[in-house]
């Protein structure tokens, strides 16, 4: 980039773990963003107050301080970067990067040194270890020589890491001579007081600023009352207990439902909270719509002109999710998302559907769909290779439904089914106005190419069936989804599982070849179809039925476009066994999957330009295979380990 330096698989450190991300320095300032979308760190070339350099083990930290005593560790740099980054920090931000050393003596007597909101241990004059003291929660003397300090017990912090700092013991000997006291004050009171006066602790981080009482909390389930403090929030139930700090609150969405007594407030988290081996990135609360209820603020006037003046009130009084979400935001500094512009054809935010067999609501906002409430499932825009809309099932009984599928970069995919007939209207003028492309007619189209993928003749060619026929050389897989596992990230879940074979799946070939007009009967009817999903045959009158014997792939039939991913899966494939040996076949498809998905736009593109390439190869061949012209044979689309 012209005006600044651009580096991948940047690691942003601190006490909760260490998360992957892209990391920018320019001529403004610096900006992170974790990698697969979640927190954002931006730091203003106004807001730094110094910035520091220290070899760490197998790379280069880089630590910026800003103003208000934060300091932000950024590891992953290389040795040759430091110089370049050096002279452009120094040169377009004003500011020349220090070189601070670590300590590998183990000694553990030393110095302390506060600076803004951390605090350093030092060996002779290099850093031994250091913590924020924004993170401590409590701290109190021990005797008269020893400081003890324990930190914030975060429920977020164990979803990366499996060891948290808990406590930590400083002796401060009366002889000490950087905190001089006496002896009404000797040298380890002296330093409480300092740490004291910069830490979150005393009776006012105990205390409450307000408190919702029995709140119910549908994820994770349970009814809840929630305390709402300076840096933290906590959720108290009967069985469950739950600190999150507000640093881990990347947003809160207000969503009511629709024609329902009922409104969502969603609290993503980033790092998610872990209930046993579950992981929940978001908290999803439902208050009654109109219930209204007057609050105080416990906090003093000093406090709120001081540090959240123009962000909280000292009173409120109004809808009590009016209310949370507000004293929420002013306590956070989390963004709040509402509704858009989109309506359903009731007047709603939020269409019925269902998703892994759960019935809930699509809500399609102006950067993303989230569907609620279970499983709580966030997908943006950015992240959307494709949609496509698809007939529910065959029958009159299933000609009131439709399917949408959204298909992501990283290949997965989600099946939003039972989406009522009328809705469609709404939201293919929803979809294609944010310029999402609209998969149908057997390629990907854009604006009104879609606007017949649901006819509203149920008679007509269901143009989804049309294009499953017309590549109808390929064999369906019989492999099955892995099941939903509750504790995965619900936003890389697979698709729903439960889907049904059409009518015409449960036909013998016996009967098709004695009744013809029924097959031509058949092709009107149009057939469910989840892509990668089990198949079931249907219940009923048809139960006992054979299955129809699968078609056989034509031999000359062209071979099928690889997407990009099966391209970088064929060139890494061989690398990873071989890093990993002995790692299963599951296992590596699983790895590739991960390195795709943290891979950046330009690293996917010689890729994504191999895939777009076949993607022609195979329309060409397509249209000389249904006109009855020789098979074109293209050896460079790849081999038949690109299913995997």
């Amino acid at each position: 980039m012209s005006d600044g330096h651009l580096f991948n698989n940047i690691l942003l450190g601190g006490r909760g773990g260490t998360n992957p991300g892209q990391l920018r320095v320019h001529s403004g300032g610096i900006a992170w963003k974790k990698q697969g979308g979640g927190k954002v760190v931006e730091l203003g070339k106004s807001d730094i107050a110094g910035v520091t350099w220290m070899k760490v083990p197998r790379a280069y930290q880089l630590g910026v301080r800003i103003k208000d005593g934060l300091f932000y560790k950024f590891i992953g740099f290389r040795e040759q970067d430091v110089t370049n980054l050096t002279n452009f920090i120094q040169k377009s931000i004003g500011i020349a990067p220090e070189e601070k050393q670590l300590s590998v003596s183990g000694h553990n007597w030393g110095g302390i040194d506060i600076n803004g909101n951390m605090l350093t241990f030092l060996v002779g004059s290099k850093q031994a270890f250091e913590v924020s003291l924004a993170d401590v929660s409590q701290a109190q003397l021990q005797g008269k020589t020893d400081v003890y300090l324990e930190f914030h017990v975060d429920d977020t912090t164990g979803a990366n890491e499996k060891d948290s700092l808990m406590d930590v013991s400083f002796y401060v000997p009366n002889s000490n001579t950087q905190f001089v006291g006496d002896e009404r004050h000797p040298p380890a009171q002296v330093l409480l007081d300092k740490i004291s006066s910069m830490a979150d602790v005393g009776s006012s981080s105990e205390e409450a600023v307000t408190t919702f009482e029995g709140i119910a909390i549908l994820t994770p389930r349970g009814r809840y009352s929630i305390e709402l403090h300076l840096s933290f929030m906590r959720l108290q139930g009967q069985a469950n207990d739950f600190k999150i700090q507000y640093s881990s609150v990347v947003r809160i969405f207000l969503l009511p439902k629709s024609n329902q007594p009922h409104t969502f407030v969603i609290v993503t988290l980033d790092p998610p909270i872990r209930k046993g081996q579950t992981m929940y990135p978001h908290i999803v609360l439902q208050f009654e719509t109109d219930y209204v209820i007057e609050s105080n603020l416990a906090i003093s006037e000093e406090l709120l002109a001081a540090k959240y003046k123009d962000k909280l009130e000292m009173s409120y009084k109004g809808l009590i999710h009016e209310v949370f979400t507000l004293v929420l935001r002013g306590l956070s500094g989390a963004k709040v998302t509402r509704p858009g512009k989109f309506r359903s054809c009731q007047d709603g935010y939020a269409v019925k559907s269902s998703l892994k067999a759960e019935d809930g609501l699509l809500y399609p906002l102006e950067k993303g769909f989230f569907f609620l409430p279970k499983p709580p499932t966030l997908i943006l825009h950015d992240e959307i290779d494709y949609v496509e809309f698809e007939r529910h099932g065959a029958g009159s009984s299933n000609a009131h439904y439709f399917d949408l599928l959204v298909k992501l970069k990283s290949e997965q995919e989600h099946l939003f089914r039972n989406i009522q007939r009328n809705e469609y209207s709404n939201l293919f003028n929803f979809i294609s106005g944010k310029g999402l492309k609209i998969m149908n007619l057997g390629g990907g189209q854009s604006g009104n190419a879609g606007s017949h993928a649901i006819d509203e003749d149920d008679d007509a060619v269901d143009p989804h069936l049309e294009r499953i026929r017309s590549a109808a050389g390929d064999e369906e897989s019989d492999e099955e989804d892995e099941d939903f596992v509750a504790g995965e990230d619900d936003d890389g879940s697979s698709t729903d599982d439960t889907g049904e074979r059409g009518s015409d799946a449960s036909e013998s070939g016996g009967e098709e070849k004695e009744k013809p007009a029924k097959r031509e009967e058949k092709k009107e009817a149009p057939s469910a179809k989840a892509p990668s999903a089990k198949r079931k045959a249907k219940d009923g009158d048809e139960e006992g039925k054979k299955r129809r014997p699968r078609k056989k792939k034509d031999p000359n039939a062209p071979k099928r476009a690889m997407s990009g991913f099966m391209f970088f899966s064929n060139t890494e494939r061989d690398n990873v066994r071989k890093t990993n040996p002995g790692m299963s076949f599951t296992d590596v498809g699983r790895t590739l999957g991960e390195m795709w998905k943290k891979m950046s736009a330009e690293e996917k593109e010689p890729y994504e330009s191999m895939a777009n390439a076949d993607k022609k190869r195979y329309k060409e061949a397509m249209a000389g295979y249904k006109s009855g012209a020789a098979p074109v044979v293209d050896v460079g689309s790849g081999d038949d380990s690109a299913s995997d």
